[in-house]
This record gives structure tokens, C-alpha cells and sequence, in this order.
């Protein structure tokens, strides 16, 4: 596991993400930063990339690289060459690997034909996460999917045999139509390829998406609070029994299988943002690039292509500290609070701690805070405990 350290910036970032945008379609509910790949110049934004990992190493020189994570959009629509002029600005850039490095791409099932996958194995892609979202072919394309459960097989087989041991999928829940009984079919059929991770999110319905469009003319049938609830719930039972760790509030893995890169979000530490839309965190500045194809093409002429880019002061690291670390399932140490901050978490944050405590949403072991069972199921009143306690006006 990562550990912790100062925010001081002495150590150098070991952790990169980079955003590939393109996408065959746009689904239903997605907001992120993507777009339709038809007639988008990939290759001048791929030069781009290289051209923002080139300044972006010479203003901030990285350390050992230990997670390198590609999503997107659909980072699998590259064709096979774009694909290995990518990995290759990847590693010319970032030569320095850990042994163990995780190197995560995301995929679409459908995406990842032999070709492909052979070039991202020689590229040192060593973890796929696909986004499966349901094993119900009437529910993926009322979400605006474009694959179906046999896609799903195929591109899990396709996989292995090119090698990929370490694969994920993301399932969804809460969709419209999505029935209980549904749920409980996916995450039975998930457990039955016997992969060492998955993720498993509720849908929330975004501004600027079809659904978002759709819910204010009461036109998306989504399951009711209670059976959402049960969805949680059954979720939650399901993974435990069949042996998997809830390491993090929508994440389940096998012992010592977790995503090493989202833990270091949820840990607060540095990493690099690459691409159009991309976040990145490093010595205690956030920035955003900016997010347009053309624009971000455009923008790397003149620099790096930031949108913004603001320090972080020592108090909203503290809340981030407590917001983010809070999701993860083994909860924040108050050592490592003393550590960054220097100084006690319960007298920063007493008072909200306490509160969440005698609530039953969070519980206190030896020097660590962490969420309850019932914390999990209401975790968003938690982290909302934290925001704007130390920045507020």
C-alpha cells in the first residue's frame, strides 16, 4: 500500500493519469469529458499528450513510477498503431517503473480485439477494467450501451489469452428498470467469472446528460429509495460471501487485489493529470486542462493546456484528507493526520467526529475513525460532515 507523507511536495509524484476522450457513442448518463470518435482528430491529440507528458516532466520530474491508470471516454477505441504510439510516449516520459507497477486501462467490451490487446501487453498494460454496467441486454441498451453480455465473454476470454490476469469489471445499479432480482443476476453472473476485482456504483443522474433531461420530465423510471437500499444491501452480502474485501465504498477485491491507483486518490496523494478535462494534484496545486479535442490540440502550443490551476490550502487538504480517506473501508489513521498536518485530527475535527460516532456512522478502533455498517450505507452524510467545516467564509 502507498504510504503516507508530508504535503510538503519533497517527494516526487509516483502515480499518472492519462485521459483518452473519444468513445463510439455517448451514453445515457455519462458526463465525463468524451466525445463521439467519428471524425475526431486522434492523432494530433495523441502528439498533444506526448507533448504535455514532455513539459509536464520537465516542471515536475516524476519518481518511481508505481500506477499508471488510462480512462476516458474509451481509451480501447485507439486503433492497434495509435494504441502503441500512445504507450510509447507513455514510457519514453515515464521510464522510471516500479517492478510491480499497475498499469490500468479502461475498456468497453467489443473494444479489445487480439491485435489490440497483444499491443497493450507489449506497451506494459498489465490490468483491463471493463465496464460491463449490467449482464441484461434490455437494461444496457436503455443506458445507452452499445455492448451485449456476449461481448462481455468475449472480450474477458480475449483477455486472458493475451494474458491479462489482473481484470475488472464495473457493474451499475439503480438504473431505470433495474428490478432487485435484476441486480442480483448481474452480480451473480460477475462472481461467476471469478475476476480478483469489481466496482459497483449507483447511477446518479447528471446535469448535461439525456437522463438528467429525462428526469425532469419524469420520464426515467428509477427503482424507489428502499429498493435501492436492498440493491446496496444485497451487493454488499453477496461480495462477502463469495470472499471479497469492500476495500472502498463501491469497490470489492480480493486480499491485496485493490486498485493501487484510486487508493492513492483516496489516500490525498500527488499524482499527475494528462489530457483534455484531466485533474491532477501535485505539491499541493490542483489543476484542470483544459477540455475540448481541439481546444486542449490547440492550447499545448502556447504550454501546458491548463483550464485552472489553485493551491490547496493546509485546511482543504485537511478536509480532503478526512472527505476522501473516509471512503476507504480501513478508515483514516489519526498517526497519519499528525504526520501531514501536524497536528491532532480530534482537534480539528472533533467535533464532527464526534458527532458521526454517536450517531453509529462512523467507529472508532485504537487510532483509526471508520465508517460502520450504517456509515457505508450513508456515506455521503459523512464526507458531507467534513466539507467547508475549516474553509467556509
Amino acid at each position: 500500500m502507498t504510504t503516507h507523507t508530508d504535503r510538503t511536495g519533497a517527494r516526487p509524484p509516483e502515480a499518472v493519469y492519462i485521459h483518452i476522450p473519444f468513445c463510439t457513442n455517448k451514453c445515457f448518463y455519462c458526463d465525463f469529458n468524451s466525445y463521439v470518435l467519428k471524425d475526431q482528430p486522434v492523432m494530433d491529440y495523441l502528439r498533444a499528450l506526448d507533448r504535455e507528458m514532455e513539459l509536464t516532466v520537465l516542471e515536475n520530474p516524476p519518481g518511481e513510477i508505481k500506477t499508471i491508470f488510462v480512462g476516458g471516454g474509451t481509451p480501447t477505441v485507439l486503433k492497434p498503431d495509435e494504441m502503441a504510439y500512445f504507450l510509447k510516449s507513455v514510457k519514453r516520459h515515464f521510464p522510471n517503473w516500479s517492478e510491480d507497477i499497475e498499469f490500468s486501462m479502461e475498456a468497453n467490451p467489443g473494444t479489445t480485439d487480439p491485435e489490440k490487446l497483444a499491443v497493450m501487453r507489449e506497451g506494459g498494460v498489465n490490468r483491463v477494467s471493463f465496464g460491463v454496467q449490467a449482464f441484461q441486454n434490455e437494461l444496457l441498451s436503455g443506458i445507452g450501451r452499445i455492448h451485449n453480455t456476449d461481448d462481455v465473454y468475449r472480450s474477458l476470454e480475449n483477455a486472458r489469452a493475451a494474458g491479462f490476469e489482473n481484470l475488472s469489471i464495473d457493474l451499475m445499479f439503480g438504473l431505470p428498470n433495474q428490478t432487485v432480482e435484476m441486480l442480483a443476476g448481474s452480480v451473480k453472473a460477475a462472481l461467476a467469472l471469478g475476476l480478483p476485482h469489481y466496482s459497483i456504483y449507483s447511477l446518479k443522474v447528471e446535469e448535461n446528460t439525456l437522463f438528467h433531461t429525462l428526469y425532469n420530465r419524469n420520464q426515467l423510471p428509477l427503482p424507489n429509495e428502499e429498493d435501492e437500499l436492498a440493491m446496496y444491501l444485497l451487493l454488499m452480502d453477496s461480495m462477502s460471501e463469495a470472499g471479497y474485501e469492500q476495500y472502498e465504498i463501491s469497490n470489492f477485491a480480493k486480499p491485496g487485489m485493490g486498485s493501487r491507483h484510486n487508493i492513492t486518490y483516496w489516500l490525498n496523494e500527488d499524482y499527475y493529470g494528462l489530457g483534455a478535462g484531466a485533474h491532477g494534484y501535485v505539491r499541493r496545486m490542483r489543476h484542470m486542462n483544459v477540455k475540448g479535442v481541439n481546444a486542449y490540440v490547440d492550447a499545448i502550443k502556447n504550454g501546458l493546456p491548463r483550464l485552472h490551476a489553485t493551491p490547496v490550502t493546509r485546511e482543504e487538504a485537511m478536509e480532503d484528507f478526512m472527505m476522501v480517506g473516509l471512503r476507504m473501508l480501513e478508515g483514516v489513521q489519526t498517526v497519519a493526520f499528525r504526520e501531514q498536518f501536524g497536528v491532532a485530527m480530534e482537534d480539528i475535527f472533533g467535533q464532527q467526529l464526534h458527532k458521526m460516532t454517536s450517531a453509529g456512522l462512523l467507529e472508532k478502533e485504537g487510532a483509526v475513525y471508520r465508517l460502520s455498517r450504517q456509515g457505508i450505507l450513508f456515506g455521503n452524510d459523512v464526507f458531507g460532515e467534513f466539507v467547508g467545516v475549516l474553509t467556509e467564509v
